[in-house]
């Protein structure tokens, strides 16, 4: 009898401690589970995204990552705080934005140096030729509290127009911003590639003013505009930084793919239908526009103060607000990155 009961209770203990294992198992993968929503994953901007699932990146560390669409990055904003998502692929800016609304909500990877966007003017308006000139004027943008909006109101104000002297109008991407354009509900708009190489072949946009490099953006925003980007929310990042590392893993091995790879390879990468029918135009956009990434992942250093500047001229919700900048962003993950 003594036998049988050492043999029962080793069993057991050989049971307690599988099942343990395997709860511990699964909570690892549960905690590696991850939903990201993308500002509108088919745009260049947040290309990074849709490539590092593409390359298998996520699943070489070990994570399932669910990827969601949203043209508007306010609308992605929204979820991330609703806790629906851990993470958004959106603009730097919204860090800044939040903070001042009492959200700690910071960039763990920086993807881009610039916003590579542009205002687009409808050649039906060619009254249009400048910021100042936006006066009576239907404006396009993502959506209302997106950073197309803030870059829109931006350059308004530094022109000198009050808020009320021209209307943003939410008219999303792609294929909405073009038809709106089209049906002149919008005069101008601020949009992104593939978008606006689509409406140059046509001539029915044209440029106005471009933030697509570095140089261009330093001229329109006064400084080095640091714009897409993986951005959570801080408490999450604190209670998770194991996963969070992963996810820095992958995305900063993604950036290097980009600044060591061609457009074309690039593209490739890329489902058929972002092309919209137009391959070659893509490739271009691409290779025009590649310079806007980062190659490591890491926030430029003049970078958050211009964001903040530009916050501060037109945003009640920023302006005179004290913004500690330091808890915007963190470096230290896409540093470890392997």
């Amino acid at each position: 009898m003594a036998l049988s009961r050492s043999f029962f209770h080793t069993a057991s203990f050989a049971v307690l401690m599988a099942a343990s294992t395997l709860g511990a198992g699964s909570a690892a993968h549960a905690d590696d589970k991850i939903t990201i929503m993308v500002g509108g994953y088919e745009k260049h901007i947040y290309l990074p995204a849709k490539l590092a699932e593409a390359l298998g990146y996520f699943k070489d560390e070990g994570l399932d990552v669910e990827l969601l669409n949203e043209p508007a990055g306010v609308d992605a904003e929204n979820q991330l705080l609703a806790g629906a998502v851990q993470g958004v692929v959106g603009f730097y800016d919204h860090c800044i934005d939040l903070q001042a609304k009492g959200k700690l909500v910071e960039s763990i990877v920086q993807f881009s140096q610039a916003p590579g966007e542009v205002e687009l003017v409808s050649t039906k308006h060619p009254e249009i030729k400048s910021a100042a000139d936006f006066k009576g004027m239907s404006l396009g943008v993502t959506g209302l509290g997106s950073s197309t909006n803030f870059l829109t109101q931006y350059l308004a104000f530094k022109s000198g127009l009050q808020p009320g002297e021209f209307t943003s109008v939410p008219v999303g991407a792609g294929a909405t911003f073009i038809a709106a354009m089209q049906q002149d509900k919008i005069q101008a708009g601020m949009t992104t590639e593939p978008t606006i190489s689509r409406m140059l072949k046509t001539k029915e946009a044209s440029v106005l003013i471009d933030m697509r490099s570095v140089e261009s953006t330093r001229a329109a925003l006064g400084g080095t505009y640091p714009a897409a980007s993986l951005y959570m929310e801080t408490s999450w990042v604190d209670a998770h930084k194991e996963t969070t590392q992963k996810l820095a893993n992958a995305f900063v091995k993604t950036l290097k793919y980009i600044n060591t790879h061609s457009a074309d390879d690039i593209a490739d990468k890329m489902p058929k239908d972002f092309y919209v029918g137009d391959k070659e135009g893509y490739v271009k956009a691409l290779a025009d526009g590649k310079a806007m990434f980062t190659a490591d992942g890491i926030m430029p250093a003049d970078g958050p103060q211009t964001v903040l500047n530009v916050l501060s001229s037109f945003s009640k919700n920023v302006k005179g607000k004290q913004i500690d900048l330091s808890k915007t962003f963190t470096s230290e993950f896409v540093k470890a990155a392997k």
